[in-house]
């Protein structure tokens, strides 16, 4: 075994006198063992802990070992037996990672976080308390947590999604790849096995998270998603669409990629491919007139005719 850092050594020096303690007698090779580090180092941990004590002792009140052979006690533990006494500070960092964890959904024994912050608590001797400690996570940050340990363990994913495209909230199964960052929104991106294939999910959309006791099963011949051309990329399968544009809705030229664009007097009018037509049906739905579909002729006929709909049964009332 190769020699251990002093990042490694100092928590192992503190684990040492609890651990003799508990097992008076035990031999060095099964101390060595237990600790994952040679006998040599063991010897070297030890050495160093007899020149170890509380400050402002001498050295009659340093840590003392007994060696019978192979094996070692601990003769004088020089106060290292003392309950642990938190700082405030100490006790508010730790009540903030256990609330944190007991906030996130999923994510560790709800239980066992509300033992652990009870014993915190009592050992800060009410220096932090429910008064003067509140977290809450907002919904992006708690999804985030349960995506990312889907993709660390593996694990399929049951979301609850809002399609700003459909205009629709469904739930779906996917199995996760990664999360990213584009154009000031964080994504998803997943095989969804409702629709056979990849498909990017943003973060501020999912309604609800849950990691599936089941292995995620992304093909192996699927890649990761070329982010160099932007999130969307237009395809020649995709509709083409033509929009009339109000200059209130001038931003759809900017946003979107789009094959051509013409001034038509105070208007704007642009040409671009949309993977799904639902995306354009809810545009101009919400438009308020702003927004004109000029082609292809059957969705704007479709589209004006659900309009039509929609003001007869308000009329109806």
């Amino acid at each position: 075994m190769a020699a251990t850092s002093n990042e490694e050594r100092v928590p192992r020096l503190l684990a040492l006198v609890p651990y003799l303690q508990a097992r008076p007698g035990i031999e060095v090779a099964v101390a060595a063992a237990d600790f994952g580090v040679t006998e040599n180092q063991l010897r070297r941990d030890l050495t160093l802990l007899w020149m170890c004590g509380l400050p402002g002792h001498g050295p009659g009140d340093l840590i003392d070992l007994a060696f019978e052979g192979e094996a070692v006690s601990v003769v004088f533990d020089a106060g290292m037996s003392r309950p642990l006494r938190l700082t405030a500070e100490e006790a508010l960092a730790l009540v903030v990672a256990l609330r944190t964890l007991a906030e996130t959904p999923g994510l560790a024994d709800t239980d066992a976080i509300q033992r652990a912050l009870a014993k915190v608590e009592t050992a800060a001797g009410g220096a932090v308390d429910d008064s003067t400690v509140t977290v809450e996570l907002d919904s992006g940050e708690r999804t985030l947590v349960v995506l990312h340990r889907a993709i660390a363990d593996r694990r399929a994913l049951r979301l609850r999604y809002y399609s700003a495209s459909r205009d629709e909230t469904g739930e779906r199964t996917v199995d996760p790849l990664r999360v990213f960052e584009s154009d000031d929104h964080t994504y998803l991106e997943a095989w969804c096995r409702q629709a056979e294939g990849m498909r990017l999910f943003r973060i501020d959309r999912i309604e609800s998270a849950r990691v599936l006791d089941e292995a995620a099963h992304v093909p192996d011949d699927v890649q990761p998603r070329d982010l160099s051309g932007g999130v969307f990329r237009p395809a020649s399968e995709h509709l083409l669409v033509v929009l009339r544009l109000s200059p209130a809705y001038a931003w759809v030229a900017d946003y979107y990629v789009a094959e051509d664009v013409v001034e038509d007097g105070d208007r704007i009018q642009v040409s671009l491919r949309v993977a799904d037509p639902g995306w354009v049906r809810a545009l101009v739905l919400g438009s308020a007139g702003q927004v004109e579909v000029l082609s292809p002729g059957w969705l704007a006929e479709g589209i004006r005719a659900e309009a039509e709909r929609a003001l007869g049964q308000y009329a109806a009332k």
